[in-house]
């Protein structure tokens, strides 16, 4: 589908292009605003790429919690081929993601340096969204809503994202309606925490996978729940080799550890039972 049309066309094929407002594609996507909203802080023409590509991550981190989201409510609701579904478009939505680092990833430092002074104390562990992606994952912290507390809407989301089961605890009530035996220090554990690893769980993943023909769609799910946790850790690492690359082990803007934080969390498995398992196989 053609989304620039060659205006010289003519005869009954030509598109309409007479609107007496704004044009419907305008009305949709609301492109004039979406075009708008870059406000370089400095006069290095360098910023203007990172500030974009850092918009546009806001955006593939709104459309895989919403991705998740659905996976969570379907899986609530027994229908696990809907939440499959929605956890492989997030897969190549979180593909799409993850190639957003490639005109970041060869910043040299002085690059960088030009314009990072513009970001303050900004710095992306402060992104909501991102933040949301988190809870679903199951990675809770309480304290992640403390720079959130001036934005009440944004704030009272999060917590409510906190409070609620990670994409991850569904699964697990999802296993036990099945008849599978997950301990119960799982299933009624501190939502507002991180979750821990379970051997208990991890047996469970263990029995699934080896006997495919009676846990089929459970391995199913499995599998798309492994290849959302792959792709997590490619983008932790992804953002290590570029922050390491602009600014090797300098404290990170807003005060962050910077590279040294960023290496603790790219050692850490989303789903980890779903990985561990493997080797009991």
């Amino acid at each position: 589908m053609s989304q620039h049309p060659d205006a010289s066309g003519a005869g009954s094929d030509a598109p309409n292009l007479d609107f007496a407002g704004t044009t419907p594609y305008e009305d949709y996507v609301q492109a004039d605003v979406l075009t708008h909203l870059q406000h370089p802080m400095s006069d290095d023409p360098g910023e203007m790429v990172f500030l974009v590509t850092t918009q546009v991550m806001e955006l593939w981190f709104t459309v895989i919690v919403h991705e998740w989201e659905t996976a969570s409510r379907a899986l609530r609701e027994d229908r696990v081929p809907v939440a499959v579904d929605a956890l492989k478009r997030s897969v190549r939505e979180f593909e799409a993601l993850n190639a957003s680092w490639t005109p970041l990833s060869r910043l040299t430092p002085v690059q960088f340096n030009s314009y990072r002074s513009a970001l303050g104390d900004g710095s992306g562990f402060q992104s909501a969204m991102y933040r949301r992606m988190e809870f679903l994952l199951g990675d809770k912290s309480a304290s992640m809503l403390v720079p959130h507390r001036g934005a009440p809407r944004v704030h009272a989301e999060l917590e409510k994202a906190l409070q609620e089961p990670s994409l991850y605890d569904e699964v697990l009530s999802l296993l036990s309606r099945r008849g599978l035996p997950v301990p119960a220090e799982a299933l009624n554990r501190d939502l507002t925490l991180k979750y821990e690893p379970s051997t208990a769980v991890e047996e469970i993943w263990a029995g699934v996978y080896a006997e495919p023909d009676q846990h089929g769609e459970v391995i199913r799910l499995g599998e798309a729940l492994t290849d959302v946790a792959e792709l997590v850790w490619r983008w932790r690492n992804d953002h290590l080799v570029a922050t390491r690359r602009a600014m090797g082990s300098k404290t990170g803007t807003g005060g962050s550890a910077g590279v040294a934080w960023l290496e603790k969390r790219a050692q850490k498995n989303v789903f980890p039972e779903l990985w561990t398992a493997r080797s009991h196989v």
